[in-house]
C-alpha cells in the first residue's frame, strides 16, 4: 500500500515545485517595489586615550552603572524597607490568608513607608550635598561625605552596640572606635541589617501573639464539641479577620512601625 502511495506523493511535490520555481519571477516583476528605509547604525567601541580627563570620565560612567544596579539592594539594606516589608509579612502569616494582601502590595506599602520615614534623611542629602554639587559649590568627594552623614545618623540610631562590636571582632580591626564617626561605614552597614532583623522579628513575634490565642480558643472549643474533623484555621480564619478590623490592625501596625523608628 505503501509502496503505491509513494510515486504520487513525489509526483505531487515536485508538481509543486515547478509551480513555485515559476510563480516566483513572476510575482516578482508584478510587485510593487518597496520603500526602502534607512535604518541608522550605531558603532560602540573602546579606543585608547592618552589624556588622564577621559579615563577619569570613564571610570565615573563605570562606577555610576554599578551603583545604579545595586539601587534596589542599597534600598533594601541602608534604608527602614527591611524592617517594615518583614513586619507586614508577619501580619499576612499571622492571619493566615495566604496571599492576601497579595506580595505586590505589601511591598507596594513598604516602599512607600520608607520614603515616607527617610523623608528627613533624603532631604538633608538633597539640601546639603546634592544641590551644592549640581551648582558646582563643592566637589564630587565633598558631597558623598556630606551625602553619607544624615543616613550613617540614621543607621546609628536603629543599630545595636553589639552587633557593631560583633563586625569589629570579626574583622579583626585592632583600634577601637572612640566615637561614632571612627566606625567604618562598611562595618556600620551589616550591623545595621541584623539590627533591623531583629527589630522585625521581635515586632512579628508580638503580631503572632494574639492570633495564636484565637487559634488555641477555636480549637478546644472543636475538640469540646467532638468535631476533630474539623481544621481550626477553618473556623478562627473569618474569627481573626473580625477581631483585626474590629481593633484597627493596620492602623497599630503601621503606628507601632513609626514608633519604633523614633
Amino acid at each position: 500500500m505503501i509502496r503505491r502511495i509513494l510515486p504520487y506523493l513525489f509526483a505531487l511535490i515536485g508538481a509543486l515545485a515547478i509551480v513555485l520555481a515559476f510563480a516566483h519571477p513572476a510575482f516578482a516583476q508584478t510587485a510593487p517595489s518597496a520603500p526602502t528605509i534607512a535604518i541608522p547604525k550605531i558603532n560602540f567601541g573602546v579606543t585608547g586615550s592618552n589624556k588622564p580627563a577621559d579615563v577619569a570620565l570613564s571610570l565615573q560612567i563605570l562606577v555610576l552603572l554599578t551603583v545604579l544596579t545595586l539601587a534596589p539592594t542599597l534600598l533594601v539594606l541602608l534604608t527602614s524597607f527591611t524592617r517594615i516589608v518583614i513586619v507586614l509579612s508577619f501580619v499576612r502569616t499571622a492571619l493566615g490568608t495566604q496571599q492576601v494582601p497579595p506580595t505586590q502590595v505589601l511591598v507596594g506599602l513598604s516602599l512607600l513607608l520608607t520614603f515616607f520615614i527617610m523623608q528627613p534623611v533624603i532631604t538633608d542629602v538633597n539640601k546639603n550635598a546634592l544641590q551644592p554639587y549640581l551648582a558646582n559649590k563643592i566637589s564630587q568627594g565633598r558631597a558623598l561625605d556630606t551625602a553619607a552623614k544624615p543616613l550613617r545618623k540614621f543607621m546609628f540610631k536603629q543599630t545595636r552596640e553589639k552587633d557593631i562590636a560583633l563586625f569589629y571582632s570579626l574583622s579583626k580591626e585592632t583600634k577601637q572606635p572612640r566615637n561614632q564617626d571612627d566606625v567604618p561605614t562598611y562595618l556600620l552597614i551589616p550591623a545595621f541589617v541584623i539590627s533591623e532583623l531583629k527589630t522585625a522579628f521581635e515586632i512579628g513575634f508580638a503580631i503572632y501573639i494574639p492570633f495564636i490565642v484565637i487559634d488555641m480558643v477555636v480549637a478546644s472549643v472543636l475538640l469540646s464539641m467532638g468535631m476533630m474533623m474539623i481544621p481550626p484555621v477553618l473556623i478562627s480564619l473569618p474569627f481573626k479577620i473580625l477581631i483585626f478590623l474590629l481593633v484597627d490592625g493596620w492602623n497599630l501596625t503601621i503606628n507601632a512601625l513609626f514608633q519604633s523608628f523614633k
